[in-house]
């Protein structure tokens, strides 16, 4: 499995990225590849107010469907539009094209309360 060790994880396997005050999040390689083929991404809706631990929006694959969880509180400024679209992109680049939308947090701190990849992956 692939979990870049810039990246921060949640428990419910989602990671993000900080980009500037912005939080950019999507699901993890390990997630994608235990869901199999993507045959839809449901993202948050820009504008919404998310809370860190609730779902915020759904994948689902030809297997199953899983909810996206919100790794930090905060409001959503956008979504991964290509998604609606490609969502094969999420299992062919979860790290790249696959990203599913961009957080802007209400405290950027609480990406320290994430696991770092070797945590993450201790717990799988």
């Amino acid at each position: 499995m692939n979990h870049p060790s810039d990246l921060k994880y949640a428990k419910t396997h989602e990671w993000v990225k900080v980009e500037g005050d912005l939080v950019v999040t999507g699901i993890s390689d390990h997630a994608q590849d235990a869901l199999g083929d993507l045959v839809y991404v449901e993202s948050p809706t820009v504008g919404t107010e998310i809370t860190a631990g609730q779902p915020v929006g759904v994948v689902e694959s030809v297997k199953t469907a899983s909810d996206i969880h919100a790794p930090v509180s905060g409001i959503v400024v956008e979504a991964n539009n290509d998604l609606s679209d490609d969502p094969d992109f999420v299992n062919e680049d979860p790290y790249g094209k696959g990203w599913i939308y961009k957080i802007k947090p209400h405290n950027i701190a609480d990406i320290e309360n994430l696991l770092s990849n070797t945590e993450y992956e201790s717990g799988l």
